[in-house]
Formats: C-alpha cells, sequence, structure tokens
C-alpha cells in the first residue's frame, strides 16, 4: 500500500478526504495543525476522525498564525460573520493558511518516503477563499516538484483535491458511502469547548444546507437553530 498525508481539520470536507484515500488503499497518515485557531474543538474532532478511519498515525504540528492575527478565525477581537456568506473574500480567511498547511505535509510527506497528498479544499460550496482554488493547488503541486529531493530523483508528489469540484450534498452522499460517521466532525467557525455549533456562522450553513440537499439527517449538535 502507498503512503498519503492527510490534511485533517476535523471538519466534514477533511474527514471524507480521509475517508476516499483510505478507500483508495493508501496508508493514511492525517496531519493536523493547531495554527491558533479560535476553534479549537476541531482538533479533538481531528484525533476521533483519524481514529475512527484508522489512519496510521495522526500528527499535530503548532503553528502560531494568531501571532500575526488578520483573521476573525484567530483574532478574536474580529467577529465571525453570522449574516449569510459575504460577496468579497470573508474574514474568516487566513492569509496563507493552505500554503503552510500543504508545505508541512509535503515536508512529512517527503520524509515517509510518500508522494501523495491529500487535502479537502472545495471550489464549489465554500467561502470564496482563494487557496481552494484549482489554479492555486495546480501551482502548489508544480512548486512542490521543484522544492524537494525526492522530485529530483524521479518521485514527483501529487496533491490529491478530490472534493475541489463537488457541491456539499455530494460531499456528504460520498462520505456516508464509506461509511462516516459526521457527527464527530466538527466545522463551526465558533463551536464551544464541548463541539456545540453555532449555527449561524458562513460554515455552518454550508454544512446545514448541504445535508438538506442530500435528504439527510444533519447529526450537527448545535447551540442554536
Amino acid at each position: 500500500m502507498k503512503k498519503a498525508v492527510v490534511l485533517l481539520s476535523g471538519g466534514l470536507d477533511s474527514a471524507t478526504t480521509l475517508a476516499i484515500a483510505r478507500n483508495k488503499q493508501f496508508q493514511c497518515y492525517a496531519l493536523s495543525v493547531d495554527y491558533g485557531q479560535r476553534h479549537e474543538s476541531e482538533l479533538v474532532a481531528a484525533r476521533n476522525v483519524a481514529r475512527s478511519l484508522g489512519a496510521c498515525s495522526q500528527h499535530v504540528i503548532k503553528v502560531d498564525l494568531a501571532a500575526f492575527g488578520g483573521s476573525a478565525l484567530t483574532n478574536h477581537s474580529i467577529d465571525i460573520p453570522i449574516t449569510g456568506q459575504e460577496t468579497d473574500i470573508p474574514v474568516t480567511y487566513v492569509p496563507a493558511r493552505n500554503t503552510i498547511m500543504l508545505s508541512l505535509a509535503l515536508a512529512w510527506a517527503e520524509t515517509l518516503g510518500s508522494h501523495d497528498i491529500f487535502i479537502g479544499v472545495n471550489a464549489v460550496d465554500y467561502s470564496g477563499y482563494p487557496d481552494c482554488r484549482p489554479e492555486y493547488i495546480k501551482a502548489f503541486e508544480n512548486m512542490a516538484n521543484l522544492a524537494t529531493k525526492a522530485a529530483t530523483k524521479g518521485h514527483k508528489t501529487a496533491i490529491h483535491t478530490p472534493l475541489i469540484m463537488l457541491p456539499k450534498e455530494a460531499i456528504i452522499r460520498q462520505g456516508i458511502a464509506l461509511g462516516l460517521d459526521y457527527s464527530i466532525t466538527i466545522s463551526c467557525y465558533q463551536a464551544d469547548e464541548a463541539g456545540s455549533a453555532c449555527g449561524v456562522c458562513d460554515s455552518c450553513r454550508i454544512r446545514r444546507t448541504g445535508f438538506n440537499k442530500a435528504g439527510l439527517m444533519d447529526p450537527t449538535r448545535y447551540r442554536q437553530s
């Protein structure tokens, strides 16, 4: 079995991505990043998902992006939007987050002798983040294959984005088909310590709509409707 590093936040998309990588017969090494996010309970969810889906191991790397701020997810003085999706790039965008996470995944993959990285980015039902676009992923993959010792020896890295063009309901149906228990995932931008979701942030709205469109019961624990 080939090895793959799977970026795992504990949310719906990354959990589905791990389930897909496992179904493709990869040995999965889950990588979670504690970047100073206000919704720390997602790291607990990531651990539960990794255990549930049988990841070979899970690493949690601490990178304090809160030191820079610039996002409602890392700066508690910036309110999480609760009035619906913004037309511009929202304040929940975290500068360079996916670039940093993919770079960490690339480093671990090379030390593992792996040439496959999975990330659950989505360019359909997402909040407008520029680092979720297909052209960004392709550019990072090109950079990765200029940057590593493995690539100079002909072992190129592939960045897998199995969800990138899927609507949320299709993602959910795929996860259910693979036996994923979505009740252990956390998507909310401001989940409390117990993992209960606010129900009103962009991420909660997108998640709830996805379950409704899929015709499935939403197993999320909400603090309010």
